[in-house]
Parts: structure tokens; C-alpha cells; sequence
């Protein structure tokens, strides 16, 4: 963790998110002893040093005391500029969804639809879209459910033809391509930031 938020990334997803003590080792992972905001409140002091720090604040622009003010996890810190997300994509992963949620400092997660179906014992690609089992499914609808219950982003690919939908169902991220994006722009009447 501490080698790629060396890189100046602004975010971090992690994989297989499977327990609750997994996300505050990932949460404790990525902020500095000096971020306190909700320690002792489900998550303990962070343990990232100063390995990186010149680098990553100098991809931001701003000073190395600077990017240690900013570089805490958001929503956790309202001025932090690091977005963490969980990627519940397998049985124990759902199993301990809403545990795993309530742990502060997550943004937004999503699921995975093929390596899901693998751990439920269903072989299926992650191409396979629509035409997905019904535990498959229930296990989105319970990632979706949870992402509402405790205030996350929830993340879902969207395809042109889908997007609107998405967003109706409360999809708060889209990964897709550019006419997907503009669609959603229209829909949600949303301006581009720039």
C-alpha cells in the first residue's frame, strides 16, 4: 500500500475485501499517525510513514507538510483527498459485507461479478452481463443494499444502454466509456467538472 500511494494516486481499491479486520488494516495502512480524526472509533492510528512522501506531493503540486495534511481518507476526514473503495467479489466478502462497511474511511465499493460466481460455485466470465444466475444477482443486490444502508458510493460497470437505469437504482460511480459517461452526464445533469 505504502508503494503505491507513493505514486500520487488519489484512491485505492482493495480486492477480495473479506473481513472487517482485513478494511482497518487496509484503512490503518494507507493514513499517517498524525491523521486522528476516528481513531479509536473503529479504526486504529495509521501506520504509513514518510517512505514516498516527497514524491507523491510533488505529483500533487503542494509541499510535503502539505500533502501529510491532505493525504487522509475521505469521507472519514471531509478535507482528505484519498478515496478508498472494497471490492466484495466472493462468498466471505458478502458474508461480512455490512461489518466490513462500517469500518470508517471506505468511499464506495463495488462487486464482482465473475470472480462472485466462481466463489459460489458457478463458472461464468465477467462478460457474461445480463445473462447472470440468480445468486449472482442476489449477491449484487445485497452489495447494493448494504452501499445504501451505510452511506457508500456503490460502483457498477455501465453500458449506454444502461446507465440511466444505473443511476436510478442508485449506482453513484460508472466504469465505462465515453459515450456511457455522456450519457449519464445528460441524464443526471450533471456538468463536467472542467
Amino acid at each position: 500500500v505504502k508503494q503505491v500511494l507513493a505514486t500520487g494516486i488519489h484512491g485505492i481499491l482493495l480486492c477480495h475485501a473479506d473481513s472487517p479486520g482485513a478494511v482497518k488494516a487496509f484503512v490503518e495502512a494507507v493514513r499517517f499517525p498524525t491523521s486522528r480524526l476516528g481513531v479509536g472509533e473503529g479504526v486504529g492510528e495509521g501506520l504509513r510513514g514518510v517512505h514516498g512522501v516527497q514524491t507523491a506531493s510533488a505529483i500533487w503540486g503542494i509541499s510535503q507538510r502539505e500533502y501529510i495534511e491532505k493525504a487522509d481518507v475521505w469521507p472519514l476526514n471531509p478535507n482528505g483527498e484519498i478515496i478508498l473503495g472494497l471490492k466484495i467479489e466472493d462468498k466471505r466478502a458478502l458474508a461480512n459485507v455490512d461489518a466490513s462497511f462500517k469500518v470508517p474511511g471506505i468511499a464506495f465499493a463495488e462487486w464482482g461479478p465473475g470472480d462472485m460466481g466462481l466463489s459460489l460455485g458457478i463458472p461464468m466470465s465477467p462478460t457474461d452481463g445480463d445473462s447472470m444466475p440468480a445468486p449472482v444477482r442476489e449477491a449484487r443486490a445485497k452489495v447494493l443494499a448494504a452501499c445504501k444502508a451505510n452511506k457508500k458510493f456503490f460502483l457498477n460497470t455501465v453500458r449506454p444502454n444502461t446507465v440511466a437505469a444505473m443511476i436510478q437504482e442508485g449506482v453513484m460511480i460508472g466504469s465505462g466509456g465515453a459515450e456511457a459517461a455522456e450519457i449519464g452526464r445528460k441524464y443526471s445533469k450533471r456538468p463536467q467538472p472542467w
